[in-house]
């Protein structure tokens, strides 16, 4: 087979094609492109790299604005507690205050009240037992034809108004 007795001819030339062929691709590719494409990936993983560090800073400083807001909701609910409280006490010893002053006249009314009707029953009283005499001292008289004194008479009626 003359291919296989040429192989040994053309051996050496193929292997130095082979050599320099890969060679060439070597430093081409391996020392002329892939430190640009390292560099791009590297400059790629330190951009992210700041973009994470840039978001983990705001991130924080909203946390920050948000636990300061949150501090200023909490003293504004405190203060509005304090004042809502002390207007409710002030309210409160306003209206006890009133209702003190009310119950004193209220109760000053009843007194007065009660002694007119004390002295209109005293009075009520001696009036029926005057008439009260005066009907006993007229029944006996009519009933029985005897006659009695307005103290026998009154003496009688004070008895059964005792009973009663």
């Amino acid at each position: 087979m003359p291919q296989i007795a040429q192989i040994a001819a053309t051996y050496a030339s193929q292997i130095f094609w082979l050599l320099l062929t890969f060679g060439l691709v070597f430093f081409v590719i391996g020392l002329g492109m892939v430190p640009k494409i390292q560099g791009t990936v590297d400059l790629r993983d330190k951009q992210i790299a700041d973009d994470l560090a840039a978001a983990e800073r705001a991130r924080a400083e909203a946390d920050a604005r948000e636990e300061a807001y949150r501090a200023k909701a909490e003293a504004n609910r405190a203060e509005a507690l304090k004042i809502t409280q002390g207007a409710k006490a002030k309210a409160t010893a306003e209206s006890e205050k009133t209702l003190a002053k009310a119950d004193a006249e209220t109760a000053e009314q009843i007194g007065a009240a009660e002694a007119r009707i004390k002295a209109a029953t005293v009075k009520a009283l001696s009036d029926i037992e005057a008439v009260a005499v005066d009907a006993a001292q007229d029944m006996v008289a009519k009933l029985s034809g005897a006659k009695v004194t307005q103290a026998q008479a009154a003496n009688a009626v004070k008895a059964a108004l005792a009973n009663v």
